[in-house]
């Protein structure tokens, strides 16, 4: 197929191409234009089909972790795997560009949506989702970077204005779309939402930093039904609308012929309309699944298992072997939807999931009881509901320990609304209390995307385990962690404060249509690095049956960088894997400065008994700040120190240096 130039192109030709053929396709100009295909699926493909007697159906995937719990992983190693899947996935299905990843900042933890995205820390969420585009594109499968930017809450989402300082969107909200576009997605996505009072669909201020400053070269698409005038939305660089919209077509000729959208506007938008569709065609050439179905699974299982986190335990785990457990609670024996978000990024399993009780009995080689005790939701049953409270409490009172598994799901964290509580539905609060009365041995198995506020029972049990939003091998991969066959090593990508009111953004000024985000960048950790006592669990929290010892800390200063190097040593007789966080402060600065800032990060894995040591090189943008007075980024002459922790909370090692003249030198 001869490739097409703008210049070939009639004007209706141009303005038909800059909008979509129906709701997953773009336009072909009647053969002479490869078509792209494009499906949602930030964590298992959701492709939309047609069966044999014409109705929609989705068809069956594989239904991998969230990225909430993908980021709790804190791998890039997971990230690149779960892209390269997901590839694969695509392939299958004749799918060009997968709608993910979503780099959106967790400011809020009752967004409704929050499972869809990494982290409440921009570099944390740039650097996993560049990593997981790696995976996608090299594999021969587009990526959709998403959304731009500030849609931090569901709550009319269409018209709801993010009220954000300059220098907030720059450190916070824009710093992730920076660091993703390193890995060159073909593709990005606008938000809902208005920013400053201007849609997402037309924040042309935006896009243009994207595309002119963050070296972004590919086509930028609307969210579906976002645009409100098409004419607006391409003049600020939107370059396809989906889905179809037949009236907003119309008028975008009319506009068109009145003079409103210029040639140079539209031929620029068109002309990355058939850079994509181009590029699409020569990554999918000659690609093939390199993986089967099953390979995934195991992958899926693999990244469940690293993104679990243990947030507590006194000693009771891992169980023994042999002990006699007790399993409640209806997300033991979960459908797909009591593990996973609702809405676009809905996977249909292919599987029919997991019985975690009979996995436990497998691995622990003793019997274990199973009781659901509560219904999904809010709803305690006696009979009627299928739920025996009575029946739990007996086989708990019975065993060496009671695993009561809890947690939201997709008809409480789902796209287009946000979660009214972050507390768990007071049945489940009941259940954990009633069952620590005749047990003390409880273990609480948590299953959500989002924090948790858990101070009603948090002192009732001997262990946490936060298993996320976890696929549909996510069963096996907690009863590997359950009974030690795997060591944990997951660890939060967010603060879990002590309850709602502790978070800045839940008290911040919102009405109908405007949200200010008078925080500013106190987001997550940088303001409870200020306010201690209000976290229950602090950013990149994790435990595990090893022990991991800091030490040797070097910093090797050469011009406008520095290597950070320090030893890991494992000093416990578990084989493990630690994940190590890189923060830096300025000691005194100028301007406001959050306490701290994570800079590096990574995960090492190390044998029982032996040591590693890490290398990190930091330059001159760990260091930076934004100057609004300026409008550049700006670096600060003075002292530094840099931080090495397994937590934001838990710093191990420190060590300051001193910037001058562009130059860093040993303090």
């Amino acid at each position: 197929m001869k490739q097409i130039t703008v210049s070939e192109l009639t004007t209706e030709e141009k303005l038909r191409l800059i909008c979509a053929e129906g709701f997953w396709y773009t336009v072909d100009l009647g053969g002479r234009l490869p078509t792209v295909c494009v499906s949602d699926g930030p964590a298992g493909l959701r492709a939309e089909r047609t069966d044999v007697k014409g109705e929609k159906i989705t068809v069956p995937a594989v239904a991998y972790p969230s990225v909430q719990s993908l980021a709790n992983t804190w791998s890039e190693e997971c990230a690149r795997e779960m892209g390269a899947c997901l590839a694969d996935d695509c392939i299958e299905r004749n799918v060009d560009i997968l709608l993910a990843p979503g780099v959106n900042i967790k400011r809020h933890p009752l967004n409704g949506r929050n499972f869809e995205y990494f982290s409440e820390d921009p570099f944390l969420a740039g650097t996993l989702a560049k990593a997981y585009i790696e995976g996608l594109q090299t594999n021969g499968v587009g990526a959709c970077l998403k959304h731009f930017c500030c849609n931090n809450l569901e709550y009319n989402r269409f018209h709801q204005s993010s009220e954000v300082d300059e220098r907030t969107l720059r450190e916070i909200y824009y710093k992730p779309f920076e660091i993703a576009c390193e890995a060159k997605p073909v593709s990005a996505m606008c938000s809902y939402n208005r920013i400053n009072g201007t849609y997402g669909s037309e924040y042309k201020k935006g896009l243009d930093v994207l595309r002119n400053e963050f070296g972004f070269d590919g086509a930028v698409y609307s969210d579906w039904d976002s645009v409100r005038d098409r004419t607006r939305a391409a003049k600020a660089g939107i370059d396809i609308e989906f889905p179809f919209n037949g009236q907003n077509y119309e008028k975008l000729v009319a506009d068109y012929k009145a003079g409103m959208l210029s040639d140079r506007e539209l031929d620029a938008c068109a002309a990355r309309v058939l850079r994509l569709a181009y590029t699409c065609e020569q990554m999918r050439k000659g690609k093939k699944a390199k993986t089967k179905t099953e390979t995934r699974l195991q992958a899926a299982r693999r990244i469940a298992q690293e993104s679990m986190v243990l947030l507590k335990n006194d000693g009771i785990l891992p169980l023994a072997h042999g002990a006699r457990v007790a399993v409640s609670g209806c997300y033991a024996v979960p459908e797909a939807d009591m593990v996973a978000g609702g809405g676009s990024s809905r996977v249909e399993w292919l599987g029919k999931g997991f019985d975690l009780s009979a996995l436990l009995a497998e691995r622990l080689g003793a019997p274990a009881t199973y009781e659901k005790m509560f219904m999904y939701g809010n709803v305690v049953g006696h009979g009627a509901f299928g739920a025996d409270p009575d029946k739990g409490l007996y086989y708990a009172a019975s065993a060496d320990a009671a695993v009561v598994c809890v947690g939201t799901g997709a008809p409480m964290e789902y796209e287009s609304a946000d979660r009214s509580d972050m507390r768990l539905p007071a049945a489940q609060e009941r259940a954990i209390a009633d069952l620590a009365a005749v047990n003390p041995n409880i273990v609480a198995v948590v299953f959500a995307g989002a924090a948790i506020d858990m101070s009603a029972w948090i002192d009732k049990v001997r262990a946490v385990v936060f298993a996320g939003f976890c696929g549909e091998n996510g069963g096996a991969a907690l009863a590997d962690i359950l009974t030690g066959k795997v060591n944990p090593s997951g660890k939060l990508s967010e603060t879990f404060a002590v309850s709602i009111d502790k978070v800045p953004a839940a008290n911040t000024y919102m009405d109908t249509r405007v949200t200010r985000y008078t925080e500013g960048l106190d987001v997550g950790y940088r303001y409870f690095d200020r306010h201690e006592k209000d976290v229950l669990f602090p950013f990149g929290h994790g435990l595990s049956y090893a022990r991991f010892e800091y030490g040797d800390m070097q910093l090797k200063p050469s011009g406008d960088r520095v290597e950070v190097s320090f030893t890991i040593a494992n000093t416990s007789q578990t084989d493990g894997q630690e994940v190590f966080q890189v923060y830096v402060r300025e000691a005194a600065p100028l301007v406001y400065r959050p306490y701290k800032e994570l800079k590096a990060f990574g995960k090492v894995k190390i044998a029982a008994g032996e040591k590693t040591t890490v290398k990190r090189t930091l330059n001159g943008s760990a260091f930076a700040h934004w100057s609004e007075s300026e409008s550049a980024w700006k670096i600060t002459d003075g002292v530094y120190e840099i931080l090495v922790g397994a937590s934001s909370a838990d710093i191990r090692l420190r060590k300051k240096l001193i910037i001058g003249n562009d130059k860093i030198a040993q303090a």
